[in-house]
């Protein structure tokens, strides 16, 4: 039973003449709960919680307001009460509300779906992959992260130091050959058992306590291993060891926090022409999990201190809690919110603003970020993040994408086959890191396998971490193309991208297109007037465009270049005297072969060769 469910529940509508507040306030009870702002169209205006309702309702009416409030309560067509046995039922139940309701006068954050954490699988040689959902999975799960590109970045930090594989159950039990991962040294491949359950149960541990925060331990550990390969005079083993020793440094250097042990969230505020930023760093068992960035829906008059509660309520409530929370400003409802994160966590929460030294310092490293992440939201004259966020809604992303790749193949009738590689961040194309491809293994007119060779070469690199991983991977094609991505990806090793491909719709007429998201059966089709399908289109097309103009240089390169080259026999001063003597390559392909054979050095055999070339023979 729900907590709206098991409290009383009390409705008053307005009358003939409207919402009769005083008639309203006088059926109202001094306990705690819920109330609900509806207007005439049925539409939830504003949900609050109250530790004395009478009090809390009766002063939207009995006092001044400001002009957005008054225009609120001149709104009002009923309300609904909600009587709780506490406030912090109350702070509950009105937090599901609000997600639920989405009223225009709360503040609303686009919450994610989800939060990711690093899943290690209990299995005989276990699996430490990226892990959204339900933690149903036996196994351990660190986190959560603050999002999927920290989760990433951790991973591939790991997988150089000790190799355990990510690549799902299925793939691993029918593997006879090790993929791409094992080549660049990111898994020891036990699939197809080139590393000993010894020495993989070893990584597996030395990982595990890594991710508990016991780098230190795992350093000695490793050190001492070392000393005792030299010592034997296994030179090669020692040196190994070393390697893993330096790099586990350099990873504890990038993601230690100095004097923390812990768990800690560190929230700053932004606002700034009725627009706010939130920035949230995310700190467990010590080491800094990475940042993420909110810009939830605000009225005007809204202080720190108020986005702050809501913040708190709505991203932590029903969620993983730590030990402390570092705030920037800090809300009225501190102590309850306190009450309510100890009992959902089972274990003291602190929120806490005054502090000193280091913690000072990460406070304000969030508060600079928010700060700029502001700054460029009210720069963003394009609208970018917005459409961003709504590409987000419309696919069902469990998070913002911040980095898109989409790709492109182009060519004619099969003839130099280009395929194309465009990048989007959330401020738009970047068009530094924008490539193209010169198809040289997939057959003519092959599309399938001309993407299969550019996916397959760029996340070679990808892998080897010479590139990001993009969040979004965008194909230009239906499910077949789809489908032959999916494919290619699985059998190098990778895995927690989000796919789609964009097909054209009826008559290939823009604002129709169907998009196919990995995962999903049906096609979706969004309004032509979506921000989300208005990104996809200006990263399509960019991807079509780079494309074209690559395919169009090389088969401009092609043409400049003399077909004379192509023939045996035919070097430099051979087709320079042919030019010469005929005038230009129209005109030697008009002459017969005995008139190429009166070319100076040209015997008749090769003016027979050259004619045959020429015309196809």
């Amino acid at each position: 039973m729900t907590s709206e469910e098991a409290s009383s529940h009390i409705k008053h509508a307005a009358g003939a003449e409207g919402f009769d507040a005083k008639t309203f306030l006088k059926t109202l009870t001094t306990r705690p709960g819920v109330y609900r702002m509806i207007d005439s169209d049925a539409e939830v205006l504003y949900v609050g919680k109250a530790k004395n309702l009478k009090k809390r309702v009766s002063s939207y009416f009995t006092r001044a307001l400001n002009r957005r409030l008054q225009l609120m309560v001149a709104r009002i067509s009923s309300m609904e009460i909600v009587i709780t046995n506490t406030e912090a039922e109350a702070l509950i139940l009105e937090n599901n509300l609000i997600k639920r309701f989405k009223p225009r006068y709360n503040v609303l954050l686009r919450d994610d779906k989800s939060y990711p954490y690093l899943f290690l699988s209990d299995d005989e040689f276990p699996q430490l992959t990226l892990h959204r959902g339900a933690r149903k999975h036996k196994g351990r799960y660190f986190g959560p992260y603050p999002g999927a590109g920290a989760v990433r970045e951790t991973l591939h930090q790991l997988q150089k130091v000790f190799p355990v594989r990510q690549c799902e159950e299925s793939f691993f039990r029918n593997r006879t050959r090790p993929c791409l991962q094992y080549q660049i040294k990111r898994c020891s491949a036990p699939c197809v058992s080139l590393v000993t359950a010894e020495q993989y149960a070893l990584d597996v541990m030395h990982t595990e306590r890594f991710l508990e925060g016991r780098a230190t331990q795992v350093i000695n550990d490793l050190t001492s291993r070392m000393q005792m390969a030299a010592e034997q005079l296994d030179y090669e083993l020692a040196a190994e060891i070393r390697d893993q020793v330096v790099s586990l440094r350099k990873i504890q250097e990038r993601q230690y926090v100095s004097g923390e042990k812990g768990d800690l969230d560190i929230i700053a505020v932004s606002i700034e022409a009725g627009r706010a930023s939130i920035q949230l760093f995310t700190i467990r068992d010590g080491r800094n999990l990475g940042n993420k960035s909110w810009f939830p829906r605000i009225a005007e008059e809204t202080t720190a201190e108020q986005l702050t509660g809501a913040f708190l309520t709505q991203h932590y409530l029903e969620k993983t809690v730590p030990a402390e929370i570092l705030v920037s400003a800090m809300p009225r409802q501190r102590d309850l919110l306190q009450q309510v994160f100890t009992q959902q966590r089972q274990k003291k929460v602190r929120i806490s603003t005054n502090v000193r030294g280091e913690r000072l310092r990460w406070l304000q490293m969030a508060q600079h970020n928010a700060d700029a992440a502001l700054r460029a939201r009210l720069q963003d004259h394009s609208g970018m993040l917005e459409r961003y966020q709504q590409l987000q809604e419309s696919l069902g992303l469990d998070e913002m994408p911040q980095r898109m790749e989409c790709y492109d193949i182009s060519h004619t009738q099969g003839e130099r086959t280009v395929a194309s590689c465009v990048v989007f961040n959330q401020q738009g194309p970047l068009k530094r890191e924008y490539r193209r491809f010169n198809i040289r293994k997939a057959a003519a007119g092959d599309d399938y396998a001309a993407m299969q060779e550019v996916i397959q070469r760029r996340f070679e690199r990808i892998l080897k971490g010479e590139i990001i991983m993009p969040d979004l991977l965008v194909i230009d094609g239906g499910k077949g193309q789809l489908r032959r991505v999916v494919e290619t990806l699985a059998e190098m090793g990778v895995s927690g991208v989000q796919l789609l491909g964009i097909a054209k719709g009826a008559d290939r007429k823009a604002g129709m297109e169907r998009l196919f998201l990995y995962g999903e059966q049906q096609a979706l089709i969004l309004p032509s007037d979506s921000g989300a399908l208005h990104l996809l289109q200006q990263i399509r097309d960019e991807s079509h465009r780079f494309a074209i103009t690559g395919h169009r240089q090389q088969r401009g390169k092609a043409r400049r270049t003399s077909l004379l080259e192509e023939i045996p026999g035919v070097g430099a001063k051979r087709r320079r005297q042919l030019l010469l003597h005929f005038g230009g390559l129209q005109e030697l392909t008009a002459a017969g072969a005995e008139d190429i054979a009166t070319v100076s050095g040209i015997s008749h055999a090769l003016a027979h060769r050259i004619y045959a070339y020429l015309h196809g023979d």
